[in-house]
């Protein structure tokens, strides 16, 4: 088995920073459009435009949430550039895969470790009425 070239620990930290500069600017542009699809005070709104703002305000702040726990994610991997323990898997410590990191930067998991993860996660089902 031949062993992983070592992380370039400042590309993937320039990386993080970066995605961390868009994750929170797509959450404030979130905030903002699910301000106003509350709609305004004083307007004459019937029934069908408060569904519509309900709607619309409900899919705005799923989508800030799950920036919000990506968001996490790279700040949980800029943590461990600063500890230096970036690069390998926080379940079994190998070194995670360039490619994988390329990929996803903030991963803490090795494929193999991230597989496992998943097939001992019950399935979730989604029903579309």
């Amino acid at each position: 088995m031949t062993k992983e070239p070592a992380v370039d620990l400042q590309h993937f930290e320039q990386e993080l920073l970066e995605k961390r500069k868009e994750l929170e600017a797509g959450i404030a542009s979130l905030e903002g459009e699910a301000r106003d699809a509350a709609g305004g005070v004083g307007e004459v709104r019937d029934p069908t435009d408060d569904a519509t703002a309900s709607q619309g305000t409900s899919q705005v702040l799923e989508e800030s949430a799950i920036l919000a726990r990506t968001l996490e994610q790279v700040e949980d991997a800029l943590r461990r550039v600063a500890a230096g323990s970036y690069g390998n898997c926080t379940t079994c410590g190998r070194q995670i895969q360039a490619a994988r990191l390329e990929a996803i930067p903030w991963t803490p998991f090795c494929l193999a470790d991230r597989e496992k993860l998943d097939e001992a996660k019950p399935a979730v089902r989604s029903f579309t009425l």
